[in-house]
């Protein structure tokens, strides 16, 4: 097996150093053995580290990817974690192609200043709300 040196696996996949090493400490990889001071990895890494980029990319916490993985790093994904996820994604793009909407509105209102766009105002209110 040719390994990655942490060098190496941060040019191919992008995930700098210290990320590596952070990911490391806390359990989503695993360096196979040392070259003098540098890290190595085994090749499957640059898959687990894509993983992992797609799943903070959909905004799973790095806590909750560690159970995404099996015990000899293989992806082991958790489906109903998967179908809540994409549940909350779809509902964050509804909320904001209303914003997107409501904010073009408002952009090419006529009304005189943004105050007394009724559209606006509205938005305002429902901004204060969801705060609540």
């Amino acid at each position: 097996m040719k390994l990655l040196d942490i060098g190496v696996l941060a040019e191919k996949s992008g995930v700098s150093p210290s990320a590596l090493r952070y990911y490391e400490e806390i359990g989503l990889i695993e360096s196979f053995s040392r070259h003098g001071l540098r890290r190595q990895y085994a090749p499957e890494v640059l898959q687990q580290l894509a993983l992992i980029s797609l799943g903070k990319i959909a905004g799973f916490p790095l806590s909750e990817m560690k159970g995404m993985f099996g015990k000899d790093g293989s992806a082991d994904l958790p489906r109903q974690a998967l179908h809540q996820r994409a549940d909350q994604l779809d509902l964050q793009v509804r909320q904001l192609t209303t914003l997107s909407k409501a904010l073009r509105h408002v952009a090419e209102c006529p009304a005189e200043t943004h105050t007394e766009c009724p559209k606006f105002r509205r938005l305002m209110q429902a901004a204060l709300h969801a705060r609540k």
